[in-house]
């Protein structure tokens, strides 16, 4: 079993390429890999309740499933904190979900103690 990191940086402008971040994760979840997701830049929005009520991709599913599927699989969600605040999202938009704010260095040490990084 392998350790995933996935980072998403990838926001709800662009659904195709954020989903299939997400869905690879369900994947390498589903096939029994440890999976962290970390999101960065545009892709910090994904966790607000907005993007996940709407966010569809063509051919990649819906965000919102994904994240339920990977949370209930008991993936763990790391939102870059920098991003989010510029984005306008704040502790509220981490309630009820397996998500933490996380500087840089956070990202640094999940990509170091990682067998597998994937960007999206």
């Amino acid at each position: 079993m392998a350790k995933f990191l996935v980072h998403v940086h990838s926001g709800p402008d662009n659904p195709t390429n954020c989903t299939l971040g997400f869905l690879v994760a369900l994947t390498a979840q589903r096939e029994g890999h440890n999976v962290d997701l970390f999101l960065a830049g545009d892709g910090a929005a994904l966790i607000g309740d907005a993007a996940l009520s709407s966010v569809e991709g063509k051919g990649t599913g819906n965000l919102g499933a994904h994240f339920k599927a990977l949370a209930d699989g008991g993936s763990r969600f790391y939102v870059s904190g920098m991003s989010a605040k510029a984005r306008g999202l704040g502790d509220a938009d981490l309630v009820g979900k397996p998500a933490e704010f996380a500087m840089p260095d956070v990202l640094v040490g999940l990509a170091a103690n990682a067998d597998v990084v994937l960007t999206y």
